[in-house]
C-alpha cells in the first residue's frame, strides 16, 4: 500500500502516516518497495511470528493459571473449603 492509501484507510493526514511508517520501517516491521515514483509498504511477517512464538509460553502459563482460578472459584461456589 502507498502512504496515501494507508492515510486514507486510517483517516489520518499523509504526513502523519509517513512518520508512523518511518518508525515501523526502522523497527523492521514493514518493508518498502519503490515502483517508479511510488513506494509500497508491506508488513513483514517474521517479526510477528517471532513475537507470537515468544508469547506462546506466556499464553500457556496464563491459561494454566486461569484454569486453576476457575477450578478454585467453582469450589468456592459449591461450598467446598479451601485445601489446607
Amino acid at each position: 500500500m502507498t502512504v496515501g492509501d494507508i492515510a486514507e484507510r486510517l483517516q489520518i493526514r499523509q504526513p502523519q502516516a509517513s512518520k508512523h511508517l518511518k518508525v515501523l520501517l526502522e523497527a523492521g516491521l514493514v518493508e518498502v518497495q519503490a515502483e517508479a515514483n511510488r513506494r509500497n509498504y508491506m508488513l513483514r511477517s517474521e517479526p510477528f511470528q517471532e513475537l507470537d512464538a515468544w508469547l506462546n509460553d506466556y499464553r500457556r502459563i496464563w491459561n494454566e493459571r486461569f484454569d486453576s482460578l476457575d477450578a478454585y472459584l467453582k469450589k468456592l461456589q459449591s461450598g467446598e473449603k479451601k485445601d489446607p
